[in-house]
Protein backbone atom coordinates (compact mmCIF):
# COMPACT_ATOMS: atom_id res chain seq x y z
CA UNK A 1 0.00 0.00 0.00
CA UNK A 2 1.17 3.68 -0.81
CA UNK A 3 1.86 6.47 1.33
CA UNK A 4 0.97 10.14 0.12
CA UNK A 5 1.77 13.21 1.97
CA UNK A 6 -0.58 15.84 2.22
CA UNK A 7 -4.50 15.47 0.77
CA UNK A 8 -6.74 17.82 -0.37
CA UNK A 9 -9.93 17.81 1.40
CA UNK A 10 -12.72 14.96 1.16
CA UNK A 11 -15.42 14.52 -1.73
CA UNK A 12 -18.02 11.97 -2.46
CA UNK A 13 -18.05 9.75 -5.44
CA UNK A 14 -21.51 7.09 -5.69
CA UNK A 15 -20.85 3.96 -7.10
CA UNK A 16 -20.27 3.31 -10.47
CA UNK A 17 -22.70 3.28 -12.61
CA UNK A 18 -25.31 0.42 -12.90
CA UNK A 19 -27.05 -0.90 -16.15
CA UNK A 20 -30.54 0.05 -16.51
CA UNK A 21 -31.28 -2.17 -19.75
CA UNK A 22 -31.39 -5.50 -20.46
CA UNK A 23 -33.55 -8.79 -19.60
CA UNK A 24 -37.46 -8.22 -18.14
CA UNK A 25 -36.17 -8.74 -14.55
CA UNK A 26 -35.05 -5.32 -14.75
CA UNK A 27 -35.18 -1.58 -16.12
CA UNK A 28 -36.81 0.43 -14.50
CA UNK A 29 -35.33 -0.39 -10.90
CA UNK A 30 -32.65 2.80 -10.99
CA UNK A 31 -35.00 4.71 -12.85
CA UNK A 32 -36.21 6.11 -9.64
CA UNK A 33 -34.09 8.34 -7.23
CA UNK A 34 -35.33 6.54 -4.85
CA UNK A 35 -34.06 3.19 -6.01
CA UNK A 36 -30.14 3.53 -6.10
CA UNK A 37 -27.54 2.09 -4.24
CA UNK A 38 -26.26 3.98 -1.41
CA UNK A 39 -23.34 6.77 -1.92
CA UNK A 40 -20.54 5.07 -1.21
CA UNK A 41 -17.54 7.85 0.49
CA UNK A 42 -14.57 8.09 -1.26
CA UNK A 43 -12.04 10.24 0.34
CA UNK A 44 -9.28 11.13 -2.34
CA UNK A 45 -5.70 11.68 -1.41
CA UNK A 46 -3.49 13.66 -3.56
CA UNK A 47 0.46 13.85 -2.83
CA UNK A 48 2.15 17.30 -2.92
CA UNK A 49 5.45 18.39 -2.22
CA UNK A 50 6.20 21.96 -0.73
CA UNK A 51 6.18 24.16 -3.91
CA UNK A 52 2.29 22.95 -4.27
CA UNK A 53 3.10 20.99 -7.36
CA UNK A 54 1.59 17.24 -7.57
CA UNK A 55 3.65 14.83 -7.14
CA UNK A 56 4.08 11.37 -9.08
CA UNK A 57 1.22 9.11 -8.45
CA UNK A 58 1.45 6.37 -6.11
CA UNK A 59 1.16 2.66 -6.95
CA UNK A 60 -2.41 1.64 -7.02
CA UNK A 61 -4.12 -0.19 -4.69
CA UNK A 62 -4.91 -3.76 -5.91
CA UNK A 63 -7.42 -5.82 -5.25
CA UNK A 64 -7.17 -9.31 -6.08
CA UNK A 65 -10.70 -10.87 -7.45
CA UNK A 66 -10.06 -15.05 -7.05
CA UNK A 67 -12.70 -17.25 -8.29
CA UNK A 68 -13.48 -21.19 -8.70
CA UNK A 69 -16.31 -21.50 -11.78
CA UNK A 70 -16.82 -24.61 -13.56
CA UNK A 71 -20.09 -23.71 -15.81
CA UNK A 72 -19.31 -20.01 -15.93
CA UNK A 73 -21.82 -18.67 -13.73
CA UNK A 74 -19.16 -17.28 -10.95
CA UNK A 75 -16.54 -16.08 -13.70
CA UNK A 76 -19.87 -13.76 -14.81
CA UNK A 77 -20.02 -11.89 -11.63
CA UNK A 78 -16.01 -11.69 -11.31
CA UNK A 79 -15.82 -9.98 -14.42
CA UNK A 80 -18.52 -7.41 -13.50
CA UNK A 81 -17.17 -6.82 -9.98
CA UNK A 82 -14.10 -6.10 -11.65
CA UNK A 83 -15.94 -3.34 -13.55
CA UNK A 84 -16.86 -2.06 -10.09
CA UNK A 85 -13.12 -2.31 -8.60
CA UNK A 86 -11.73 -0.10 -11.97
CA UNK A 87 -14.37 2.48 -11.25
CA UNK A 88 -12.46 3.92 -8.18
CA UNK A 89 -9.81 5.84 -8.86
CA UNK A 90 -6.40 4.78 -7.28
CA UNK A 91 -7.55 0.92 -7.09
CA UNK A 92 -7.01 -1.76 -9.80
CA UNK A 93 -8.91 -5.37 -9.91
CA UNK A 94 -7.01 -8.29 -11.00
CA UNK A 95 -8.62 -11.21 -12.07
CA UNK A 96 -7.58 -14.78 -11.30
CA UNK A 97 -8.66 -18.28 -10.68
CA UNK A 98 -7.93 -21.02 -8.81
CA UNK A 99 -6.17 -24.53 -10.25
CA UNK A 100 -9.07 -26.80 -10.75
CA UNK A 101 -8.56 -29.93 -9.00
CA UNK A 102 -10.76 -32.63 -11.30
CA UNK A 103 -9.07 -34.32 -13.86
CA UNK A 104 -9.19 -33.45 -17.65
CA UNK A 105 -11.20 -36.27 -18.25
CA UNK A 106 -13.53 -35.46 -15.70
CA UNK A 107 -14.47 -32.12 -16.29
CA UNK A 108 -14.73 -32.93 -20.10
CA UNK A 109 -17.29 -35.45 -18.71
CA UNK A 110 -19.00 -32.43 -16.88
CA UNK A 111 -19.45 -31.07 -20.09
CA UNK A 112 -17.83 -27.70 -18.34
CA UNK A 113 -16.72 -25.08 -21.16
CA UNK A 114 -13.66 -24.37 -22.25
CA UNK A 115 -11.61 -21.80 -19.20
CA UNK A 116 -10.36 -18.84 -20.53
CA UNK A 117 -6.63 -18.74 -20.69
CA UNK A 118 -6.13 -15.00 -20.30
CA UNK A 119 -7.14 -15.26 -16.77
CA UNK A 120 -4.31 -16.74 -15.01
CA UNK A 121 -4.30 -19.43 -12.42
CA UNK A 122 -3.20 -17.89 -8.77
CA UNK A 123 -0.52 -19.58 -6.13
CA UNK A 124 -0.87 -19.40 -2.75
CA UNK A 125 2.21 -17.14 -2.25
CA UNK A 126 1.18 -14.71 -4.96
CA UNK A 127 -1.87 -13.29 -2.57
CA UNK A 128 0.73 -11.68 -0.25
CA UNK A 129 0.73 -9.09 -3.33
CA UNK A 130 -2.99 -8.01 -3.10
CA UNK A 131 -3.98 -5.50 -0.65
CA UNK A 132 -7.50 -6.75 -0.78
CA UNK A 133 -9.46 -9.39 -2.17
CA UNK A 134 -13.22 -11.03 -3.29
CA UNK A 135 -13.34 -14.71 -3.38
CA UNK A 136 -15.94 -16.34 -5.63
CA UNK A 137 -16.87 -19.52 -5.70
CA UNK A 138 -20.04 -22.37 -6.06
CA UNK A 139 -21.55 -24.11 -3.35
CA UNK A 140 -21.51 -27.57 -2.18
CA UNK A 141 -24.36 -28.54 0.29
CA UNK A 142 -23.77 -25.48 1.61
CA UNK A 143 -19.94 -24.75 1.22
CA UNK A 144 -17.41 -23.33 -0.65
CA UNK A 145 -16.56 -25.96 -3.43
CA UNK A 146 -13.54 -27.92 -2.88
CA UNK A 147 -11.71 -26.39 -5.36
CA UNK A 148 -11.31 -23.39 -3.35
CA UNK A 149 -10.97 -25.33 -0.05
CA UNK A 150 -8.13 -27.18 -1.99
CA UNK A 151 -6.61 -23.51 -2.53
CA UNK A 152 -7.21 -22.19 0.54
CA UNK A 153 -5.35 -25.37 2.14
CA UNK A 154 -2.22 -24.51 0.23
CA UNK A 155 -1.97 -21.25 2.14
CA UNK A 156 -0.48 -22.67 4.97
CA UNK A 157 2.81 -20.73 4.74
CA UNK A 158 1.28 -17.62 4.62
CA UNK A 159 -0.79 -18.19 7.58
CA UNK A 160 2.19 -19.11 9.50
CA UNK A 161 3.59 -16.02 9.11
CA UNK A 162 0.30 -14.14 9.43
CA UNK A 163 1.09 -12.67 5.98
CA UNK A 164 -2.51 -11.80 5.23
CA UNK A 165 -3.57 -10.75 8.56
CA UNK A 166 -5.18 -7.27 8.95
CA UNK A 167 -5.88 -7.29 5.11
CA UNK A 168 -9.61 -6.82 4.02
CA UNK A 169 -11.87 -9.80 2.33
CA UNK A 170 -15.04 -10.44 0.91
CA UNK A 171 -17.38 -13.47 -0.74
CA UNK A 172 -19.65 -13.91 -3.92
CA UNK A 173 -20.99 -17.18 -4.35
CA UNK A 174 -23.36 -19.42 -7.08
CA UNK A 175 -25.87 -21.46 -5.81
CA UNK A 176 -28.63 -24.43 -7.43
CA UNK A 177 -31.09 -23.32 -6.01
CA UNK A 178 -32.90 -20.48 -3.35
CA UNK A 179 -32.35 -22.37 -0.30
CA UNK A 180 -28.89 -23.41 -2.05
CA UNK A 181 -26.75 -21.69 0.19
CA UNK A 182 -26.28 -17.92 -0.91
CA UNK A 183 -25.88 -16.90 2.84
CA UNK A 184 -24.49 -20.17 4.65
CA UNK A 185 -21.70 -19.89 1.06
CA UNK A 186 -20.50 -17.00 2.43
CA UNK A 187 -20.83 -17.72 6.29
CA UNK A 188 -18.84 -21.13 6.15
CA UNK A 189 -16.10 -19.67 4.30
CA UNK A 190 -15.25 -16.73 6.70
CA UNK A 191 -13.52 -19.54 9.17
CA UNK A 192 -10.46 -18.91 6.27
CA UNK A 193 -10.76 -15.42 6.95
CA UNK A 194 -10.27 -16.01 11.03
CA UNK A 195 -7.30 -17.95 10.66
CA UNK A 196 -5.13 -15.40 8.30
CA UNK A 197 -6.63 -12.93 10.91
CA UNK A 198 -7.95 -11.14 7.38
CA UNK A 199 -11.16 -8.80 7.88
CA UNK A 200 -14.63 -9.88 6.77
CA UNK A 201 -16.07 -7.44 4.53
CA UNK A 202 -19.96 -7.68 3.73
CA UNK A 203 -22.25 -5.32 1.96
CA UNK A 204 -24.71 -5.17 4.20
CA UNK A 205 -27.86 -3.57 2.30
CA UNK A 206 -25.61 -0.85 1.09
CA UNK A 207 -27.50 -1.97 -2.87
CA UNK A 208 -29.94 -0.21 -1.03
CA UNK A 209 -33.70 -0.56 -2.79
CA UNK A 210 -32.17 -3.26 -5.04
CA UNK A 211 -31.90 -5.71 -2.02
CA UNK A 212 -35.70 -5.83 -1.20
CA UNK A 213 -36.38 -6.43 -4.86
CA UNK A 214 -39.02 -9.18 -4.61
CA UNK A 215 -40.90 -9.52 -7.98
CA UNK A 216 -37.94 -11.93 -9.55
CA UNK A 217 -35.57 -14.32 -8.63
CA UNK A 218 -32.84 -12.85 -6.97
CA UNK A 219 -29.10 -14.10 -5.64
CA UNK A 220 -26.75 -12.26 -3.53
CA UNK A 221 -27.43 -11.48 0.07
CA UNK A 222 -25.79 -9.07 2.55
CA UNK A 223 -22.83 -11.63 2.81
CA UNK A 224 -22.21 -10.31 -0.72
CA UNK A 225 -23.20 -11.03 -4.66
CA UNK A 226 -23.95 -14.14 -5.99
CA UNK A 227 -26.28 -15.97 -8.77
CA UNK A 228 -28.72 -18.83 -9.19
CA UNK A 229 -27.51 -21.28 -11.97
CA UNK A 230 -30.31 -23.69 -11.80
CA UNK A 231 -29.56 -26.46 -13.83
CA UNK A 232 -27.01 -24.38 -15.25
CA UNK A 233 -28.72 -23.10 -18.33
CA UNK A 234 -29.57 -20.38 -16.15
CA UNK A 235 -27.54 -17.15 -16.77
CA UNK A 236 -27.01 -14.15 -14.48
CA UNK A 237 -29.75 -11.08 -14.73
CA UNK A 238 -28.76 -7.93 -14.42
CA UNK A 239 -29.86 -6.99 -11.14
CA UNK A 240 -27.68 -10.00 -10.09
CA UNK A 241 -24.71 -8.70 -11.89
CA UNK A 242 -25.48 -5.03 -11.17
CA UNK A 243 -24.91 -6.02 -7.24
CA UNK A 244 -21.75 -7.75 -8.06
CA UNK A 245 -20.30 -4.39 -9.88
CA UNK A 246 -21.48 -2.13 -6.64
CA UNK A 247 -19.41 -4.72 -4.68
CA UNK A 248 -16.50 -4.57 -6.69
CA UNK A 249 -17.27 -0.58 -5.87
CA UNK A 250 -17.52 -1.08 -2.61
CA UNK A 251 -14.89 -3.04 -0.93
CA UNK A 252 -12.28 -0.73 -3.57
CA UNK A 253 -13.59 2.01 -1.43
CA UNK A 254 -13.35 0.50 1.75
CA UNK A 255 -9.62 -0.84 0.46
CA UNK A 256 -8.63 2.28 -0.63
CA UNK A 257 -9.93 4.58 2.81
CA UNK A 258 -8.07 1.46 4.51
CA UNK A 259 -4.78 2.18 2.50
CA UNK A 260 -4.30 5.47 3.32
CA UNK A 261 -2.11 6.75 5.84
Amino acid sequence: MGKGGGCVPSKKKKPSSLSTTGGDDHGTEYEDADNIPLPIEDDQTTATNTAGTTTPAISPVKIFVVFYSMYGHVESLARRMKKGVDGVEGVEAKLYRVPETLSKEAVEQMKAPVKDTEIPEITAAELAEGDGFLFGFPTRYGCMAAQMKAFFDSTGKLWKEQTLAGKPAGFFVSTGTQGGGQETTAWTAITQLVHHGMLFVPIGYTFGAGMFKMDSIRGGSPYGAGVFAGDGSREATETELALAEHQGNYMATIVKRLAQP
